[in-house]
C-alpha cells in the first residue's frame, strides 16, 4: 500500500527542523560546455568552441547539497585538497551558509574531479562526449583520518541522523563508521550509500543502505534482471550480513524496492517518465531525501516513497542537480490532484 500523501507533505514541511551530519567523499563535478565548430583535420574528433565551465558539488558533496536545498541544516564532514577544486567546493558551501568547518583541507592531496565535456549545435541539447577523472594518487594519511573522526563526532552531537556517502576515496570507511556508531549510541540513524564496498560494512552499525541494483549485482557477482525472487534473496542476505534495519534498492525505470526487517518487500513504481534526461547524481538525491525523511519521523516506506518522488524530479534535470523542498511538495500535491509529471529541463 502506498504512503498517505498528506503525511508525506507533513514530513517534507518538517525538513527545515532537521539537522543532518554528512560524512562523505567530496567530489567536484565539472561541466565544460562547447559548441561544435567543425571536425578536426588532425583526427576524426569534434572541435568545440568553449562556451562555459561550471563546477558543482558531486559525490557525497552532492548529497549534502541536496539536503541543503531541501531546507535541512547540514553539517558536512570530509576532505578536499589544497587545490583550486577544493577551494571552489568550500566556497560553494559557504555561499549557501553551510557550516564547512568539518571539511578538512589536506595539503598535497588531490580533490577528486569528474570533468564532463558536453557538445551541441546552437539551440540543440548538448550531449556528453567525454569524461576525464582526476583522482588522488595516495590514500589519506592517519592525521587526516583522525581529523575526520574528531569532526564527525563533534557534528554528531548536534545531528538527528548521519548520512555516509562512500565513493572510495577514503573519507568513509567501515572502521570509522563503527567508531561513530559506538560514539553516537544506538538511537541515531546512520544511512549508507557505498559505491564499491557495501559488503565491507558488516558490524559498522549502519541502520539502512540505499544501493542501486547494479551495485547489489556487483556485490554478489550475479545478475538480477527481471528475477524479483533473486532480488529479494540478495536483499535479505545483505540485510542479515550487515545487520540492517532497512535496505532500499533503486532499479532505474523499474522504480525501487523497500526492504524492512520483519516486513514484506514493497515495490514503488517510478515517479515521472521512464525516459530520464540525466541520471547523474540521482543516487545522492535518493539517500539525501530518504535520510532526511527518516530523521523527520517517517517510516521506511514513507521515506522511500519521498525518495522516489525526488529521484523522478532530479533525473529530469541535466547535469548534477538537486531537488528543492518546494519541488518535492509540488510533486506530492500534483500526485494527489492528478497533475502532469515532471518534464526534462
Amino acid at each position: 500500500m502506498s504512503a498517505d500523501l498528506t503525511r508525506l507533505e507533513e514530513f517534507v514541511e518538517g525538513f527545515t527542523k532537521q539537522t543532518i551530519a554528512v560524512l562523505a567523499d567530496f567530489v567536484a563535478d565539472k561541466f565544460v560546455f562547447g559548441e561544435i565548430s567543425r571536425v578536426s583535420r588532425e583526427a576524426p574528433v569534434l572541435i568545440l568552441r568553449h562556451r562555459e565551465t561550471q563546477l558543482v558539488p558531486g559525490g557525497g558533496a552532492n548529497a549534502a547539497n541536496n539536503l541543503t536545498d531541501l531546507g535541512a541544516r547540514v553539517l558536512p564532514v570530509g576532505v578536499v585538497g589544497d587545490d583550486a577544486p577544493g577551494r571552489e567546493l568550500l566556497d560553494y558551501f559557504r555561499r549557501k551558509n553551510v557550516d564547512a568547518s568539518g571539511i578538512v583541507s589536506v595539503r598535497g592531496w588531490t580533490t577528486p574531479v569528474k570533468t564532463r565535456y558536453l557538445a551541441g549545435w546552437t539551440h540543440t541539447t548538448r550531449q556528453q562526449v567525454l569524461r576525464v577523472d582526476h583522482e588522488p594518487t595516495a590514500p589519506l594519511g592517519p592525521a587526516a583520518q583522525k581529523a575526520i573522526l574528531s569532526k564527525a563526532k563533534q557534528h554528531m552531537r548536534r545531528a538527528n541522523a548521519l548520512l555516509a556517502s562512500d565513493y572510495g576515496f577514503g573519507a568513509v570507511t567501515p572502521a570509522l563508521l563503527g567508531s561513530l556508531r559506538r560514539f553516537g549510541g544506538p538511537k541515531i540513524k546512520i544511512t549508507l550509500d557505498s559505491r564499491y564496498s557495501l559488503g565491507d560494512y558488516k558490524g559498522a552499525g549502519v541502520t539502512a543502505a540505499t544501493p542501486n541494483e547494479a551495485e547489489l549485482e556487483a556485490l554478489y557477482h550475479t545478475r538480477i534482471g527481471s528475477d524479483s525472487s533473486r532480488l529479494q534473496k540478495l536483499a535479505a542476505q545483505t540485510m542479515r550480513s550487515l545487520e540492517l534495519e532497512a535496505l532500499v534498492v533503486t532499479r532505474g525505470k523499474d522504480g525501487m524496492v523497500a526492504f524492512e526487517r520483519g516486513e514484506k518487500p514493497r515495490t514503488i513504481p517510478i515517479y515521472g517518465s521512464e525516459e530520464a534526461a540525466d541520471v547523474t547524481g540521482a543516487g545522492d538525491t535518493v539517500i539525501a531525501v530518504f535520510t532526511l525523511a527518516l530523521a523527520a519521523g517517517a517510516s521506511v516506506l514513507e521515506a522511500a516513497e519521498l525518495a522516489n518522488y525526488a529521484a523522478g524530479i532530479v533525473v529530469m534535470k541535466r547535469g548534477t542537480a538537486t531537488v528543492r523542498r518546494d519541488e518535492l511538495l509540488a510533486a506530492i500535491r500534483g500526485e494527489a490532484t492528478g497533475r502532469d509529471r515532471p518534464r526534462p529541463v
